[in-house]
């Protein structure tokens, strides 16, 4: 079993590699009577899309994605749907000189180990162009809580790049979408295109840190123990390709708290309670409580370098390799609308299944 599919209700099954003919997914789960089109899908494939600026791969791929089923008259049907983005600007070649050997910091080696085959040009399935199936199925989730949770918004944008941080103190939201690295820090936005444009040319790569916040959830969703609401967000997080560690709310920093900074204190407001601070994230023994639901993912740097490393090939002859080919300085930047994805699709799945649990009942205060 490959392991595929992800989510309880809202299940997304991908499929596809980065140099096949196309690739996307099986959205299964989906309520009927939702409105939908391509044009919903499409905006969000958009912001993902490689070759978009320097910064970024220079594969040059449309991202245009095609409804095959499960949608008739422009309503869900409530059967599966099938989402399918096609490749048309692959240039194999450049992996000719890997089909033997193995990138370091590259799944090649262990997929040779699991597999004894694999698809060598682009990563095949390895590759972080799988992601575009999750954007897509993403798509589908937030058209659907847009209609069962009008007011929720998601909002992904990156906090560090290397050792620059944001200035919380300058956050501004407005900026997150005029700049190529989705940073709302307007000064560290400007300081990471001279930073990551020499990193470029020295044909070296960077890490990054983002963040993922969800406004409008409604408390409740999430079970106290083998499906909680934080471990599916952070496994959903984990599997995007090149994440390292994920934290929810204030995460690893709460090691360094003491249980009275920690606390999110509770008062009654007029609207019911309300929370002084937000330390959890928005997630408490595994439920929704309503605030901002806050989750942040590191990303290692992008191991395809022009810088030759030190490896071997399946032979155990040792080597020192190039990886060739068109690849992103800092995969952190692409990461930010796959994030966002991931997001939506956790939500509506929880939300489907406290639906289904529940039928929406909540116990009352005041």
């Amino acid at each position: 079993m490959s392991f595929n599919t992800f989510g309880h209700i809202f299940r997304v099954t991908t499929w596809g590699e980065s140099h096949g003919p196309a690739l996307g997914c099986t959205v299964d789960g989906t309520p009927p009577g939702i409105a939908l089109t391509e044009e919903d899908i499409q905006p969000w494939l958009d912001r993902r899309k490689p070759g978009q600026n320097k910064f970024t791969t220079q594969r040059k791929e449309p991202d245009q994605v095609h409804i095959l089923s499960g949608v008739f008259d422009g309503l869900t049907t409530g059967t599966p749907i099938q989402l399918m983005i096609e490749n048309t600007n692959q240039q194999s070649k450049d992996y000719n000189d890997i089909a033997q050997a193995f990138r370091p910091g590259h799944a090649d080696i262990t997929y040779h180990q699991k597999y004894g085959h694999r698809d060598h040009r682009g990563g095949g399935r390895s590759s972080a162009r799988e992601t575009a199936a999750r954007v897509a199925a993403g798509g589908i989730a937030r058209k659907v809580l847009a209609t069962f949770v009008p007011g929720l918004t998601i909002t992904g944008y990156m906090i560090q790049m290397g050792v620059h941080q944001i200035d919380r103190r300058r956050f501004d939201a407005t900026q997150i979408d005029k700049n190529p690295f989705w940073c709302p820090d307007p000064v560290v936005a400007t300081n990471l295109a001279t930073y990551l444009d020499e990193l470029r040319l020295s044909q070296n790569s960077i890490g990054a840190v983002i963040e993922i916040t969800a406004n409008g959830v409604p408390a409740g969703l999430g079970a106290p123990l083998y499906a909680k609401l934080d471990s599916d967000l952070t496994s959903a997080m984990m599997s995007i390709n090149a994440v390292k560690g994920v934290e929810i709310g204030d995460g690893m920093a709460t090691a360094a708290l003491t249980g009275t900074d920690n606390a999110d204190e509770i008062r009654m407001g007029p609207d019911g309670p309300e929370f002084l601070s937000n330390h959890a994230g928005g997630i408490l023994g595994g439920i929704s409580t309503g605030q901002p639901i806050i989750c942040r993912f590191a990303v290692k740097p992008t191991s395809s370098i022009l810088t030759p490393r030190r490896t071997i090939n399946t032979k155990g002859e040792e080597l020192d390799l190039i990886t060739k080919g068109r690849h992103d300085p800092c995969v952190g930047i692409r990461a930010v609308p796959v994030g966002e994805a991931m997001m939506a699709c956790v939500l509506l799945d929880h939300l489907l299944l406290d639906r289904a649990h529940t039928g929406g009942y909540r116990g009352l205060i005041g």
